[in-house]
C-alpha cells in the first residue's frame, strides 16, 4: 500500500477548505497540544530533520 504523502494531506486540507492559514493553526495547536506525536506524525511524512524542526519552530 502507497504511503501518504505530505502532498496528498495538502490536497485533504484543501478539499476541507483550509487554507494556508487554518493549516499553519492546524500546527500550531498540534505542536502545543502533542509535540511528540507532532514531531512522530512529521517523521511519518518522512519530512527530513530540518524540515521537522522548521514546522515545529513555526508552530511554537
Amino acid at each position: 500500500m502507497p504511503k501518504v504523502t505530505v502532498k496528498d494531506w495538502i490536497e485533504m486540507f484543501r478539499e476541507l477548505g483550509l487554507n494556508e492559514a487554518q493549516m499553519h493553526q492546524w500546527h500550531r495547536l498540534f505542536e502545543n497540544r502533542h509535540p511528540q506525536g507532532h514531531e512522530e506524525f512529521l517523521e511519518w511524512l518522512g519530512l527530513s530533520a530540518q524540515k521537522i524542526e522548521e514546522i515545529r519552530t513555526q508552530s511554537r
